[in-house]
């Protein structure tokens, strides 16, 4: 597909890769939007310089992708990359104007994050599944610990999927109680760690070692079979089993990041500052870290629904 790409597009790729340093991920992403994008416009309209793109072969594109059943936040994303990536063609006098400034993204419908109330949380914390009988959630084996300790991670600290898979043993400081996160764009954060987490964190160490004959040196957290560092799917994988099988949680989101929403939800609805909670999960805007507030809010509202005489 290069022969439809303008050369503009390797070299803007190569400036959020390497110099904005996005991850590898929306790296990906934003490739895969400017390649469907070009294709889509060679296709139907031939060559088309880049300065003759308009808005309207822009939003042609947008609608199909909409008519096939493409969701509002995909399609977001989706103009979030062309309006990136026009302007830096503008910058670079590729062009001298942008077909964006008449691109209106589609309105996404607000959802409250998903969350796992505390009685599920607890249950994880005990090891007791919410399921008559009660038998421990996590056995005693190495693949035991390392999916406890995935979900004790997960909700003590809040770091994400990413976080998590490349935390390193090294920014594990057991003596401080806390851990140092490599987070979005690079940048760096401490997060505390209670004494129960890190008595958890040596105590998998020691374990590990002991199973394991040889393992990912770098990382904290390695697959318990083949030693080597988790992968997302891995993670996701186990998250989701335990939700649902020991009903944890009857939320339909069962993720990773649903561990992050608890973190951050039960942080807020024991009192927590709204910035702290911002810095302990790396949001770069408060903005991101208000809808948290929402959860606390219908909280209040249950609260006086059934305490007030008049609720």
């Amino acid at each position: 597909m290069s022969e439809v790409l303008p050369p503009v597009v390797d070299r803007f790729l190569a400036y959020i890769q390497l110099e904005k340093r996005y991850s590898a991920h929306t790296f990906a992403a934003y490739q895969q939007d400017l390649i469907q994008f070009f294709t889509f416009l060679y296709t139907q309209y031939g060559d088309v310089s880049l300065s003759g793109i308009s808005h309207s072969h822009v939003r042609t594109w947008l609608a199909g992708l909409m008519e096939e059943g493409m969701i509002a936040k995909t399609v977001n994303r989706k103009v979030s990359t062309l309006k990136s990536f026009f302007k830096y063609a503008l910058r670079q006098g590729e062009v001298t104007h942008t077909p964006m400034t008449k691109v209106t993204a589609p309105k996404v419908g607000s959802r409250l994050p998903g969350f796992i109330d505390e009685k599920g949380m607890q249950a994880v914390e005990d090891n007791r599944s919410l399921r008559a009988g009660g038998v421990p959630i996590f056995s005693d084996t190495l693949k035991g610990f390392t999916h406890r300790m995935i979900f004790e991670l997960l909700y003590h600290t809040g770091i994400r999927l990413s976080e998590l898979i490349t935390l390193k043993e090294t920014y594990v400081d057991l003596g401080r109680l806390s851990i140092k996160v490599l987070g979005k764009g690079n940048k760096e954060r401490v997060i505390p760690i209670s004494p129960l987490l890190a008595a958890q964190i040596r105590e998998y160490r020691e374990y590990k070692r002991r199973e394991l004959a040889e393992f990912d040196m770098e990382v904290l957290l390695v697959n318990p079979e083949s030693g080597r560092k988790l992968y997302p799917k891995y993670v996701y994988n186990v998250v989701r089993h335990y939700l649902s099988a020991h009903q944890i949680t009857t939320i339909s989101q069962k993720s990773p990041h649903t561990l992050r929403h608890t973190f951050a939800t039960h942080l807020m609805n024991n009192g927590a500052d709204l910035n702290a909670v911002k810095e302990l999960l790396g949001h770069a805007s408060l903005a991101s870290t208000q809808v948290y507030t929402h959860n606390t809010i219908e909280k209040l509202k249950e609260a006086y629904k059934k305490a007030h005489p008049k609720g």
